[in-house]
């Protein structure tokens, strides 16, 4: 129980965007070379003389793998079964481990440059010093450091922090044959098996101290219990299946050769599981508040099994939504592989191929909610709309809201602006859907009277130069066709400048850039990482979790920043008091170099090699 709880709680935090993260915490502690003193430090592994394994002094690293034994499976099983840490306690603990991470080291780099900027040594230089190094010491191993003891999640019960850290591990003498590139991958897919193994505990939890409860089923009608816990127990059977799968691989030796063809095979074959049970998640979520409000004997029980020492003081809430969060961070953490594992091998492709499963799988998880959610949307909007115009059908598979809200129009010329403001603006209402434009009147009993319409294509939109407070957040729209075949042009008057911004975004995007990434085109833009979580309030915001890593697209004086998430290219408004920037440009290249990494192209290799690979994966069970 304590061996894996505190290597699960140190091995837990992945690096969503930037190799400046917890990770990089791992990667000091994985700073463990070959052929240095500190060997005999307590703490750094054992010597020689304390491992036969190493006494022989192996030729290769094949050679020297083959020399030690696995890990038997009843202490792996052990570690598993006894692990310590719920999942929401896991990520809540590794995501702000991670930013504070961030934060050092991006102080430390900006402390270490003495004014001049990383990054900024050219090729030539750089190729100079490796080979003054090489002449220097052309047969010296490089110089070893001492393994830092760093407790990323405290747990008071907690004896081990990492994989390097377990018994096995330090008796084995593998410390001392690999390299430290290849330690940081261990700790990268040691931290994938041990968070799944607190996934299914916390799912376990729901069911069996939720779902099972024998009071709530007398409660529940079947069809809301149906509606709230969805097919969980499916979620939690492949799960299951999938951690097995996983402590089999570790059993084999306990240098892991790989996991991510395991992830692979259950993104292609099983995790179909997640779809269905996030697509139900608006059902889910209108049910529990209906419940809550609605029957006394619900909302008590809960409360009462919510306090049970086993549920560590986590609402009923966070259960239900663990395979979302699961299968978003199992991405994040294949992502966190991928950086690792050597360019242009084996075990790059199959990170690859296993990410590309996964963002498939997460993308059909998102759009099955947004169905969902757009449709009770269209239809509510529908039925508050009175067309004083020819009447447009609102109502569409292929149609959803990225934006409404209401702006003045200016109701005279722009010598007009002399008059008190009262009469110069008029209050007007938008729908902007992602194909046409409503434009509307508020009126009584919670309707709109729809005035003038045009498709989205046929807008176009121009800023208004600032003429004083008046004309302050003027921006004008034209409609080059509207609903009388013709076209208008209406001067609009935000309420702030992020909010100008953010409309004239939306109205009309830059048509040459829509489709293309800006990440992908800018080499050392603006970056921040998320330190507050932010739940998107409009269509157009994005939400953040903590730790996130987006580009600055655009930002405004009043506190909004348009941005672009790095791990999978959204993009959206959120308020800048939830980030902080991210200043020193060596690491923000890096980020880059790694989002363009992962979101590679496909290989022709890998092409070739996808099918062997998965039928290697099955022949394993």
């Amino acid at each position: 129980m304590e061996l894996l709880a505190a290597a699960f709680s140190a091995a837990c935090a992945v690096d969503h965007d930037s190799s400046t993260s917890e990770s990089d915490a791992r990667d000091s502690a994985a700073g463990h070379l070959p052929g240095s003193e500190s060997s005999s430090t307590p703490g750094n592994g054992t010597t020689p003389e304390e491992c036969p394994a190493l006494a022989d002094s192996p030729t290769t690293l094949t050679e020297a793998l083959q020399m030690i034994h696995p890990i038997p499976a009843d202490s792996w099983r052990n570690l598993i079964e006894q692990i310590g840490l719920l999942y929401q306690e896991y990520r809540d603990k590794s995501t702000l481990q991670e930013i504070e991470t961030r934060r050092q080291q991006d102080a430390e780099i900006q402390s270490n440059e003495d004014g001049s900027p990383a990054g900024e040594d050219s090729p030539e230089d750089e190729e100079e010093d490796e080979e003054e190094d090489e002449e220097e010491q052309p047969a010296s191993p490089p110089e070893r450091r001492p393994l830092p003891q760093i407790c990323l999640l405290s747990n008071p019960h907690s004896r081990f922090n990492l994989w390097q850290d377990l018994p096995e591990i330090r008796s084995s003498g593998v410390l001392e044959i690999l390299q430290p590139e290849e330690v940081r991958l261990q700790e990268a897919m040691f931290e994938l098996v041990t968070s799944e193994a607190s996934y299914y505990k916390s799912l376990n939890l729901l069911v069996s101290h939720f779902m099972e409860n024998e009071r709530l089923k007398k409660i529940l009608h079947p069809s809301e219990a149906h509606i709230l816990f969805s097919n969980v127990l499916d979620v939690m059977a492949v799960s299951e299946r999938f951690l097995l799968e996983l402590e089999h691989r570790m059993e084999e030796n306990i240098v892991i050769s790989d996991v991510c063809d395991i992830v692979y095979h259950y993104a292609a074959d099983h995790f179909s599981v997640y779809i269905t049970y996030v697509s139900n998640q608006t059902y889910q979520e209108r049910t529990y508040k209906q419940l809550l409000q609605e029957k006394a004997a619900f909302r008590e029980l809960i409360a009462q099994l919510e306090l049970d020492p086993k549920c560590k003081g986590l609402p009923f809430s966070s259960f239900l939504i663990l395979p979302f969060q699961r299968i978003t961070r199992l991405k994040l953490l294949v992502q966190n592989i991928l950086k690792r594992v050597e360019e242009r091998s084996e075990r790059e492709c199959t990170a690859l191929d296993a990410h590309r499963e996964l963002e498939m799988v997460v993308k059909a998880c998102n759009e099955g909610v947004r169905k969902m959610s757009r449709t009770e949307q269209m239809i509510s909007i529908q039925k508050k709309m009175e067309f004083k115009i020819k009447s447009v059908p609102i109502i569409s598979h292929s149609r959803w809201l990225l934006k409404q809200g209401e702006l003045q129009q200016m109701s005279g010329p722009k010598t007009s602006r002399t008059l008190r403001t009262k009469k110069l603006f008029r209050e007007i209402y938008l729908f902007l859907f992602n194909d046409l434009l409503v434009i509307c009147r508020q009126i009584p009993g919670d309707k709109y009277q729809v005035f003038d319409s045009a498709p989205r294509g046929l807008l176009r939109v121009e800023e208004l130069e600032d003429q004083g407070q008046t004309l302050a957040n003027v921006f004008i729209l034209r409609l080059l066709e509207n609903a009388d075949d013709r076209e208008a042009t209406y001067m609009l008057k935000a309420s702030s400048q992020s909010e100008m911004k953010r409309w004239m975004t939306s109205l009309a995007p830059n048509r040459r850039t829509k489709f293309v990434s800006f990440t992908s085109r800018l080499l050392d833009c603006p970056q921040v990482q998320c330190v507050h979580p932010y739940v998107a309030q409009q269509p157009d915001e994005l939400t953040l979790e903590l730790a996130d890593i987006l580009n600055i697209l655009e930002k405004t004086e009043d506190g909004w920043i348009f941005g672009e998430r790095l791990h999978d290219q959204e993009r959206g408004w959120f308020p800048s008091s939830m980030t902080e920037e991210i200043l020193n440009p060596k690491i923000r290249s890096q980020n880059l170099k790694e989002c363009f990494r992962v979101h590679k192209m496909d290989d022709p290799q890998r092409s070739q090699n996808k099918d062997r690979r998965k039928l290697g994966s099955r022949n394993r069970q």
